[in-house]
């Protein structure tokens, strides 16, 4: 066996070795995290290594009714269906005229839709608080999602605008000297053949929206409106000195698992669709 033989099957038994490295950093936790959820809170204290001596299905029955989890994700549910729609109503238009057009001032806004991506929606919180509270908007759901939408512009507007300036140039010229306005032109071609882009830019606009904590902290101050990531918190409130670390565990698994079977139904259309806006972009 030659030398390059040997050093290319070294290479590729390194790539496994760090490949399933990787994959056990990642997944462990998540592992660990459901089997958990099985367990009693004294299984969890003895050891947080040990498996459940029986499962415990009631630490999800107390997550659901006692901490109110069941509200909490009809509330993300509605929260985060209505942040996308809102989303792609503003976010197709726009890297349409931004990916396709030239126009006086273009240049100018693309640079601050780019600028836009440095700015964290964490750090303008407080702000945010502030003018809600001034505008007597604090604790609405539909303003809630608006500021959901609006943080999440300028990632998406780059993104799916590369999708766009992709689509070759003729379609939208045949479609003009058959008489086709620019609506009619991205509804009608531009939006169909832009279908891998949308799903890239729904996909991660639901698992922003779904996992976001801090806004709805901030901005939801009654209760029972409240979505599920911040309605973990009730778990911990439910009892005053000691907490039910199997609640707490079926609570944690009730807010990942769409997200992961989402993910995972779609996770082809995602990379390929991530690798063609590159390209194309």
């Amino acid at each position: 066996m030659n030398t390059g033989k040997l050093n290319r099957i070294f290479k590729e038994n390194l790539l496994r070795v760090v490949m399933l490295v990787i994959s056990t950093v990642v997944a462990g936790p998540i592992l660990w995290a459901i089997v958990t959820s099985f367990k009693t809170s004294a299984e969890f204290l003895q050891s947080p290594w040990i498996l459940p001596a029986e499962p415990q299905f009631v630490n999800y029955i107390n997550a659901v009714q006692k901490a109110h989890m069941g509200l909490y994700f009809i509330n993300s549910i509605g929260v985060t269906l209505l942040s996308l729609a809102i989303l792609l109503f503003l976010v197709i238009p726009a890297s349409y005229a931004l990916g396709r057009q030239r126009f006086f001032g273009s240049r100018v806004i693309n640079l601050l839709i780019l600028a836009g991506l440095f700015i964290n929606a964490n750090y303008i919180v407080v702000p945010l608080f502030i003018l809600m509270k001034n505008l007597n908007t604090l604790d609405n759901r539909l303003m809630l999602c608006l500021v959901y939408a609006a943080t999440a512009i300028p990632f998406n507007v780059y993104l799916l605008s590369g999708f766009m300036k992709g689509i070759p140039k003729d379609y939208e010229d045949a479609a003009s000297i058959d008489g086709c306005g620019h609506m009619l032109i991205l509804y009608r071609i531009i939006v169909p053949m832009a279908r891998p882009g949308l799903v890239t830019v729904s996909l991660f606009g639901f698992m922003t929206f779904w996992n976001e904590y801090m806004l709805a902290l901030t901005l939801l101050t009654t209760p029972g409106k409240r979505t599920l990531s911040v309605g973990l918190k009730n778990l911990m409130e439910i009892q005053k000195y000691a907490t039910d670390w199997g609640a707490m565990f079926a609570g944690l698994v009730i807010v990942m698992l769409p997200t992961m079977i989402f993910y995972g139904f779609v996770q082809k259309k995602l990379t390929s669709g991530i690798t063609l806006g590159g390209i194309k972009g």
